[in-house]
């Protein structure tokens, strides 16, 4: 019977770790860029061990819980990838473009060198395959772009502002904040660039939102001459006008907002932008402290509000990745301690009552989009796959179970040949 009890509990603990070591579940990891293209919301790069060319999706079509997120994982980059930016196409509504950033070659598991391949690279998302776009009067300057925030308009045209140069204190230990705003339009493949008014100061680490007016709202970062930067005020908020090309300030009231960088931001229908998290910085550049609230802005009387929050609450978070889906605000990965640890989670705020949620249901629609047809023949794929899985293993049962049944058989009888009398039948 220990040779049956021995087949057992292989089949039953063994299948258990194989199914733990298949799952398919990012590392924790931080300073990526993320964009939503239909039920998928994808992340890319970031920084684990050394920064990563992964590409990976939460399925957003079916319902979600925290606790076990629906994670796809994608064609990988080209190159390793953080503090970069990225945004949807609106002619395709399928196609990411990944503008600036850090981009890296691994050259081993642990180390990477900076690589100037390209400042920007599309994804297709429908195929999975990366291009690295040929593109008409490139500013040579924006080679090593980062910390950026892209927008996109409805006509296909892109909007990048300031951003730094430096890679890391060894190849760049001078570096230089900028205050051009420099736009790539899609549909030709044409850069150009507007240097600002002196006024226009630099402006890094911040969060750029685009309103339906055609404003391009600017929030926290830095923003300064070179290394005298200091914090970007949060009542004093700057405006760009991608219609006419000018700047405005928009005095806020209302609450009082803590100065912050790395934050994220959301914009819902109503116009209110919701920014999450962030970090402060001593007089020596070191991370000392992480913000865990959420403030909201009001863009058309221009106040501030702190609501109230019910729920178990996301933990500090920067340099994270933040998006909305219908009434949810999706929170993920990030660094969640001025020491520099991160994660792979993710965490919901439903917006409609600020409620921090463990759960989104699963959404219901007669006429789903193309995206989340492909999405359900995802799911029927790894569906069969899973079938297809829990039948080898449960044949594998069988199969250890015969073999078993008839060593034991084959031993018993052996012994009984061997000892006549000894045993009772």
């Amino acid at each position: 019977m220990k040779l049956l009890y021995y087949v057992f509990f292989f089949v039953i603990f063994g299948s258990r770790y194989f199914f733990v070591i298949c799952q398919n579940v990012p590392s924790p990891r931080y300073q990526q860029t993320s964009t939503l293209v239909g039920t998928r919301l994808y992340f890319f790069g970031g920084v684990s061990i050394i920064p990563s060319n992964e590409v990976w999706y939460l399925d957003l079509s079916s319902s979600l819980n925290i606790s076990t997120p629906p994670w796809h994982s994608d064609v990988v980059m080209p190159v390793g990838y953080n503090f970069g930016t990225s945004c949807l196409s609106p002619i395709d509504n399928s196609t990411v473009f990944l503008i600036g950033g850090r981009t890296w070659m691994a050259t081993s598991a642990t180390t990477a060198d900076y690589s100037y391949t390209s400042s920007v690279y599309k994804f297709d998302s429908k195929t999975s395959q990366w291009a690295a776009p040929a593109i008409n009067n490139f500013n040579s300057s924006f080679t090593s772009r980062n910390l950026i925030k892209a927008v996109i308009d409805n006509n296909g045209k892109i909007f990048i502002f300031g951003g730094t140069n430096f890679i890391n204190s060894i190849k760049t230990p001078i570096y230089n904040f900028y205050n051009d705003m420099n736009t790539l339009d899609i549909t030709t493949m044409t850069w150009s660039t507007q240097t600002q008014p002196q006024s226009v100061l630099d402006y890094f680490a911040y969060t750029a939102t685009l309103l339906s007016s055609g404003l391009i709202v600017y929030i926290g970062g830095h923003s300064g001459l070179n290394a005298s930067a200091s914090y970007n005020r949060m009542a004093q908020i700057q405006a760009f006008d991608t219609k006419f090309y000018t700047w405005s300030t928009k005095p806020t009231s209302g609450s009082t907002i803590v100065p912050r960088r790395h934050h994220s931001a959301v914009l819902t229908q109503s116009g209110n932008i919701i920014i999450y998290g962030g970090e402060a910085l001593d007089s020596s550049g070191n991370v000392t402290y992480l913000f865990s609230d959420i403030a909201v802005l009001n863009t058309n009387s221009w106040v501030w509000s702190v609501p109230g929050i019910s729920g178990t609450s996301a933990p500090p978070l920067t340099q994270h990745s933040a998006a909305l889906y219908k009434n949810y605000m999706i929170l993920a990965f990030g660094m969640t301690s001025a020491s520099n640890l991160y994660t792979n989670k993710i965490y919901i705020l439903d917006i409609q009552n600020y409620t921090w949620v463990t759960t989104i249901n699963k959404p219901t629609t007669t006429n789903p989009d193309n995206s989340s047809t492909d999405q359900a023949n995802n799911n029927s794929s790894n569906l069969y796959i899973g079938i297809g899985i829990g039948m080898g293993i449960v044949i594998l049962a069988v199969v250890l179970f015969v073999i078993g049944y008839f060593i034991y058989k084959n031993r018993h009888k052996q012994e009984i040949i061997a000892t006549p009398g000894t045993y009772n039948i």
